[in-house]
């Protein structure tokens, strides 16, 4: 078993969709040939060096596996029929290579990757839930703001109010005083009631 790498130019105008068939095909042939992939690495779109088929960019992806002479020849064959593939070329890296020492590189970048990926979700995660503390401190800050200065304002309106609600009452009381007759005032205000009127016979 030998290891190679095959670099294919798809079609740029394809959308995502349209290119993971073709991807996806090269992985299986590469299994079902009895081969060990051990990268698919999208490069993405890049600009040619020279157009092919009038095309001026492509999108390129490299493929890494571990296989026979029959396996390269299938894929090259797929892609010299496939017509989103615009070039393609095979270069041998290894003529022996070490499957079980590939295998276990494999494995410990894929757990790296892994790690990876949950050490930044947690920092994102947790970048979230500081903004949304500080976001909600801040909204409650505003909140007692708000009310402190409703309450201040309450304060300096309250001694009008209350003036006015002490004033009433005398006010009351100074108009039904005014309504009594004089005699019946100074005797109300003395606390007295006349003795009757004693008529001459």
């Amino acid at each position: 078993m030998r290891r190679y790498e095959t670099f294919v130019i798809i079609d740029p105008d394809l959308s995502q969709d349209q290119r993971e068939p073709l991807i996806s095909k090269v992985e299986e042939l590469i299994t079902q040939m009895d081969g060990f992939l051990v990268l698919t690495d999208d490069w993405g779109e890049r600009k040619l060096a020279y157009n092919i088929k009038k095309k001026g960019r492509g999108y390129y992806v490299r493929f890494d596996y571990c296989g026979l002479a029959p396996l390269v020849n299938e894929i090259e064959r797929f892609f010299r029929i496939e017509d989103r593939a615009l070039k393609y070329m095979t270069v041998l890296l290894s003529e022996n290579p070490d499957l079980e020492k590939i295998k276990e590189e494999k494995t410990a970048a894929e757990t790296a990757a892994a790690e990876t990926a949950a050490a930044e979700t947690a920092a994102a995660e947790t970048a979230a839930a500081e903004t949304a503390a500080a976001e909600t401190a801040a909204t409650e800050t505003a909140v007692v703001g708000t009310a402190a200065t409703e309450n201040q304002s309450d304060r300096d309106n309250a001694p009008e109010e209350d003036q006015e609600k002490e004033l009433a009452p005398a006010e009351e009381k100074a108009k039904t005083d005014e309504d009594l007759p004089s005699s019946e005032t100074e005797e109300s205000a003395a606390g007295k009631t006349p003795p009757p009127t004693i008529e001459e016979a």
